[in-house]
């Protein structure tokens, strides 16, 4: 099942496309999946296929943001591969409370600082969550004027930090990098279009086929399309030279003047 316009869910499938980032926007490998499967899921086994079966050694991975989890970035990164993912703007989520961007950290000491230099100490860790929880003292956060502003609970301000959030940094700070910009604006005009142009032009927006296997191979036969059209409008295929060199109908092909009769066409057809 996947979700569709409405909100209704229907049966479906999604492909994913791995692409070269160059001008030529060829499509190194294609897999079909059910529509319940995250956009995010498949991504390190395809990238891991396409370094392996055409030895290719990516700088950097673009993608949106549903490809911007912490396991894709983990992976990436150990790799030397740059993430350049854009990230959910947590810190400055709006609502009646002081965001998490109002605190300071403070990595020596390992500890929070409110909008009131309170410190918020180390509590816990929630392991299955990845993640760090910080507390303020309770007696200080129900003393404090703007308390209102912070926290409605008794027991203290709690805020939390990924246990990786030094990766995570490293990802921000690529977003104020002119190549994360460059890389963003291809894509937005080099790789999506892909997708519509699979849907419109070559029969994606609905599989002829049934069962995960047969999609794929559906899917794999269309990318090979559009990479064939790629590979022919490169090496002028459609723009062949008629026998005098031209690219235009030559005159050696056509009739004399005087032998051309009224009614009949005096131009060549089938010219690329």
């Amino acid at each position: 099942m996947r979700t569709a316009g409405g909100g209704r869910a229907v049966l479906g499938y999604q492909t994913h496309y791995v692409v070269d980032g160059g001008r030529a926007r060829i499509i190194l490998h294609a897999l079909t999946t059910p529509g319940d499967v995250r956009e995010s899921q498949p991504m390190l086994d395809l990238l891991w296929r396409v370094r392996f079966r055409w030895r290719v050694r990516p700088k950097y991975a673009v993608g949106d943001s549903k490809f911007g989890t912490v396991e894709n970035i983990l992976a990436l990164e150990d790799a030397g591969i740059r993430a350049y993912f854009p990230l959910a703007d947590t810190e400055h989520r709006k609502g009646p409370y002081f965001p998490l961007a109002a605190f300071a950290y403070d990595a020596e000491r390992d500890e929070y600082r409110c909008p009131q230099g309170q410190p918020l100490r180390r509590d816990r860790v929630a392991w299955e969550k990845e993640l760090i929880g910080y507390v303020a003292d309770p007696a200080v956060c129900n003393a404090c004027p703007v308390k209102a502003a912070c926290t409605p609970g008794k027991t203290g301000r709690h805020v939390h930090r990924s246990l990786h959030e030094a990766y995570l940094d490293r990802v921000r700070a690529y977003h104020a990098t002119e190549a994360y910009k460059q890389a963003m604006r291809k894509r937005a005009v080099w790789i999506e279009p892909l997708f519509g142009e699979a849907k419109q032009w070559h029969g994606l927006r609905q599989f002829r086929l049934r069962g995960l296997l047969k999609v794929n191979t559906e899917g794999l036969l269309t990318a090979a399309g559009q990479n064939l059209k790629r590979w022919l409008v490169a090496t002028g295929w459609g723009r062949r030279h008629a026998p005098c060199g031209a690219l235009t109908p030559p005159a050696c092909a056509r009739r004399p003047a005087s032998r051309r009769r009224l009614g009949r066409p005096t131009g060549t057809s089938g010219w690329g």
